[in-house]
């Protein structure tokens, strides 16, 4: 047998040292658990009720008057507001909101009439909300009323046709709950494309879609660069009419990968 040496002797110690350190510091489950928490950032709170606007939205239409909108023509938007209902007054042009937005959380009630007597397809009561005033989300009264699915109600319109179609008959509210990622460019190059998710009356009709480009009536959509911009409510020549308006701006989630 070869004698040990003092090399060998201080090596083994060291480990037999260590492996009690090891047995000593070994963690309970809880403290394993504890190494994966992160305490910052706190997330705000935010207030909610029924029918009412977070207390973080931005309020763009309450039922009382149009001082958060401008016509696109400039000066004061000329729609009418009766009884708590914002409705297109056809001619004037379309509204924008005086605040430009970048990424938001939108919310929106319309309603098309009731009488939909000789009218039928993309004539049947419409409108649109443009999101940045060019991506279009449609606003079409879609009950019964045969016309191209990707321009119907729930479409981004001539882009992506709607999962399902959830609306109610003419002369009853919709509500739009609309999730907007703006694209995202590098001088004039085009870096991260917009999304857009849509649900109408609580259905999900736009699961995280793709924006292909600015919203055209001829031709394919295509990218120009552009920074936070207003939302837009389209005049269409039909008397659509909106109520509770309200747009959150949104960021990006803190993430915690402990892979």
């Amino acid at each position: 047998m070869k004698k040990m040496t003092k090399t060998t002797l201080l090596s083994g110690l060291a480990l037999s040292l260590a492996s009690t350190a090891s047995m000593a510091k070994e963690l309970s489950p809880e403290e394993q658990a504890a190494k994966s928490e992160v305490w910052e950032p706190v997330p705000a709170m935010v207030e909610t009720a029924p029918g009412k606007a977070p207390s973080d939205a931005v309020v763009l239409f309450d039922g009382t008057d149009l001082s958060a909108f401008e016509s696109l023509k400039g000066g004061e938007a000329k729609w009418t507001v009766e009884d708590g209902t914002l409705t297109v007054k056809p001619g004037t042009g379309d509204i924008v909101s005086k605040q430009s937005f970048c990424s938001v959380q939108l919310h929106a009630e319309w309603k098309t009439p009731e009488d939909v007597e000789g009218l039928e397809s993309q004539q049947r009561n419409n409108s649109g909300i443009f999101l940045q005033q060019r991506y279009e989300v449609q606003v079409l009264d879609s009950y019964n009323n045969k016309t191209y699915p990707n321009g119907q109600a729930g479409s981004i319109y001539k882009q992506a046709i709607p999962l399902v179609n959830p609306v109610n008959p003419p002369g009853e509210w919709q509500s739009y709950d609309i999730i907007f990622n703006a694209p995202e460019f590098d001088g004039d190059e085009l870096v991260k494309p917009g999304y857009l998710t849509v649900l109408i009356n609580g259905v999900l009709v736009q699961n995280h879609t793709e924006i292909l480009g600015k919203t055209e009536w001829i031709g394919g959509p295509s990218y120009e660069a552009h920074g936070c911009a207003p939302i837009q409510l389209q005049d269409h020549s039909n008397p659509v009419s909106f109520r509770n308006i309200w747009v959150r701006e949104i960021g990006q989630n803190t993430l915690t990968d402990f892979r």
